[in-house]
């Protein structure tokens, strides 16, 4: 048996006429196609289906052909190619199932372009093609080419974005060189400009950041949505860092100015900045921590090894302090003087107490909640 298979990819026989798809047979395909002219008579759709029933009837005229022609009308969704592509695989199963012959079917499909021609693996899957035909108007043919063409190639996302965003810093050449005009700033401030975005979106293309920036917004976006505490504790730990990098800074021009020196040795260098910023630090990190227990917390995740978190950064921090303190230059009048061995060897016996006992308090409670859940629980 010969089928012969119009296909409407976007459904546009159902969209528009109410027609229940698949239509089978000669009689309900014309019914159906003329219904379809009525209501938009510019469709290419309309061709199609005429086109199968004059396919139809030149099989069943023709003396060489010594076999059964049915016809069947099969459409699509209007919804993207892989579920249009899904749909008409379901009708086409539907119209072979409902095809009583003992015969080998054989298709011969019939589309309005290239972009319904994406159908063919599907229907080759299920029935052997004996040939395609494609029904366009002549004048439009190339011209609807070029147009599924360009609209495959903005539907990817990765070639929309790999064409038109350089393209689109490209065009903006031309304003940015006539704001640049108006307020007097000269060319090699534009053509450096656009260079720089052409070079940082080059850069994230070829590092293939898109995914990590596009999961860290959608954390963020899930974190505001189901009220996140760290939301808010990671933008003042985030704050407490710039405030604690500032002081650095401003640490170490002074110890410059102090020591009359123009320069500092690395090790005093990285002492005065970390002994200026690590107290910014460790408030950060006591904030950022609190933040994630208080979501573990909220969420039905605690466990009272959490807590270790604060007290390691209080102990880390102390260590840090005292290290740091030791090393810095010694400077006469200086407002900040280095500690001595001794202090030195209580901050680091500080902290590290500090360590060991939030550990061990914290195991030892999370022990004893734990036993105290299971023997409630098997009463």
């Amino acid at each position: 048996m010969i089928l012969v298979l119009p296909v409407d990819l976007d459904d546009d026989l159902g969209r528009k006429t109410g027609v229940r798809t698949p239509v089978i047979g000669r009689e309900e395909v014309e019914a159906a196609a003329v219904r379809l002219a009525t209501v938009d008579p510019e469709d290419s759709d309309v061709n199609v289906l005429f086109q199968a029933i004059n396919a139809h009837d030149d099989l069943r005229a023709d003396d060489a052909v010594d076999e059964e022609v049915a016809v069947a009308a099969v459409a699509g969704v209007d919804e993207g190619d892989v579920k249009a592509n899904r749909a008409v695989g379901e009708e086409v199963d539907t119209v072979l199932a409902a095809l009583s012959t003992g015969e080998e079917v054989r298709a011969v499909v019939i589309t309005d372009g290239a972009q319904d021609e994406s159908v063919l693996p599907v229907i080759r899957s299920r029935v052997p093609l004996d040939g395609v035909r494609r029904v366009v108007v002549r004048q439009a043919q190339d011209l609807e080419s070029i147009y599924y063409t360009m609209k495959q190639v903005l539907a990817d996302p990765e070639t929309r974005g790999t064409i038109l965003i350089p393209l689109g810093v490209l065009l903006l050449v031309y304003p940015f060189s006539v704001i640049a005009g108006v307020m007097d700033l000269p060319g090699a401030f534009v053509i450096g400009g656009i260079s720089t975005l052409l070079g940082l979106y080059t850069l994230f293309r070829g590092l293939g950041l898109e995914e990590t920036i596009d999961g860290l917004a959608e954390r963020a976006r899930n974190g505001l949505y189901a009220g996140r505490v760290t939301i808010v504790t990671y933008l003042v730990a985030l704050a407490l860092l710039v405030i604690g990098g500032v002081q650095g800074v401003e640490a170490l021009e002074a110890a410059r100015s102090a020591s009359g020196s123009p320069s500092l040795s690395p090790t005093q260098t990285v002492a005065v900045f970390v002994h200026a910023a690590v107290r910014w630090a460790a408030a950060a990190g006591i904030t950022s921590s609190l933040g994630q227990v208080t979501d573990e917390y909220l969420a039905d995740r605690f466990r009272w090894r959490y807590l270790n978190a604060p007290f390691y950064v209080v102990a880390i921090a102390v260590v840090l302090y005292g290290l740091s303190g030791y090393f810095l230059p010694q400077i006469p009048g200086a407002a900040v003087v280095p500690l001595s061995l001794a202090r030195l060897a209580v901050a680091l016996t500080a902290g590290t107490l500090l360590g060991v006992l939030s550990t061990l308090t914290f195991a030892v409670a999370e022990s004893q909640f734990a036993r105290g859940d299971g023997e409630t629980g098997a009463v």
